[in-house]
């Protein structure tokens, strides 16, 4: 993985308002459409290895589930920021239609 693609990631990540989420395929479309290059599983991949700095738990996959190492963590926080999240527990999950952000650009 290069460190341009590693950077957009993160960048993109960092933008993502209080209260509103992602998906790790959400991020690859935006950046295959700047960069060309990228998927889903790489979003992960710079998730896990870089994505301490930047809202991490903003970021979840399709079905509005964030990491599940990290899940009651990510869970509280959105709920703290206002996002959607529907169910309790292990089944606590984000309204994925409702919250989803996208950049302006």
């Amino acid at each position: 993985m290069d460190d341009d693609y590693l950077e957009a990631v993160l960048d993109l990540v960092d933008q993502v308002p209080p209260g509103r989420v992602v998906t790790y395929g959400s991020v690859a479309e935006v950046l295959a459409d700047r960069l060309g290059r990228g998927g889903p599983r790489q979003v992960g991949l710079v998730m896990s290895r870089a994505g301490s700095d930047v809202p991490w738990w903003r970021v979840v996959n399709a079905s509005g589930r964030p990491p599940t190492h990290l899940h009651h963590e990510a869970i509280d926080r959105l709920r703290a920021e206002g996002c959607p999240v529907l169910g309790h527990g292990p089944d606590a999950h984000v309204a994925v239609r409702r919250a989803i952000w996208w950049p302006e650009d």
